[in-house]
């Protein structure tokens, strides 16, 4: 890919979503040739991102807080924490379905009217959810977190060919206080393992925003910084 040209777009500025004060803006993959696994695996190598059929990376005219994170998955090891997750959740049973299923949207509406109701995603809508989950880019895979005969997470998740890449997880906001979030990362990573894929992909860490300050706690985990992929063994 690298000695072809491509067809890309910026949007305006706007105001950030996660660091007040800043403006954010957009670069756009707009070539459909980017619309396959391949290529789409490259992409996500130089930084970008989907959501929905839409693949992104932030090019903000004074920040560089977004930086891309990818957890190696060879080399992770549990932390005291992530071990006291994975021990009160062991009642939950783990399933995997390579097809949306018509249960998850009760799911993703309550959480996302529950625990997001200050969010600019509130209130969730079947269209916005269908949007933003589903594309034509890759293939996915769904894992479930059930409790007893109860659907309580689903973390939605892309198939590269090198890697797997964490979209989305929504779970039942009565079940908070077990660290569902946690939980799915861990079983996405036992997973990438299993496909003998060496990557994680967890989106953007932007260290300056709490409510995204968490993807930085899977160790050894690689981010972009200057378009280089740097290691990092332990928390900063």
């Amino acid at each position: 890919m690298n000695n072809q040209k491509f067809k890309l777009g910026l949007t305006k500025t706007f105001d950030c979503n996660y660091i007040d004060s800043q403006q954010e803006q957009l670069l756009i993959a707009l070539d459909d040739r980017f619309h396959n696994s391949k290529n789409y695996t490259w992409l996500m190598d130089q930084g970008f991102r989907r959501s929905g059929d839409q693949i992104y990376r932030p090019n903000c005219p004074t920040c560089t807080q977004c930086q891309s994170i990818r957890v190696l998955v060879d080399q992770f090891l549990l932390s005291k924490s992530q071990k006291r997750v994975l021990k009160r959740t062991n009642h939950f049973e783990i399933n995997r379905s390579t097809e949306i299923k018509a249960i998850y949207y009760p799911l993703y509406e309550k959480y996302i009217n529950t625990i997001h109701h200050n969010g600019s995603m509130f209130p969730a809508t079947f269209e916005q959810y269908s949007s933003f989950l589903t594309n034509d880019i890759t293939q996915q895979l769904f894992i479930e977190t059930w409790h007893e005969e109860k659907l309580i997470s689903v973390a939605v998740t892309d198939c590269l060919k090198n890697a797997l890449s964490a979209v989305y997880t929504f779970y039942h906001p009565d079940y908070r206080e077990f660290g569902l979030g946690v939980l799915s990362i861990l079983n996405q990573i036992k997973l990438t393992k299993e496909l003998n894929k060496p990557y994680l992909y967890l989106g953007y860490q932007i260290d300056d925003c709490q409510k995204m300050n968490y993807k930085n706690r899977y160790f050894p985990h690689q981010r972009l910084v200057e378009n280089s992929w740097i290691i990092v063994n332990k928390s900063r």
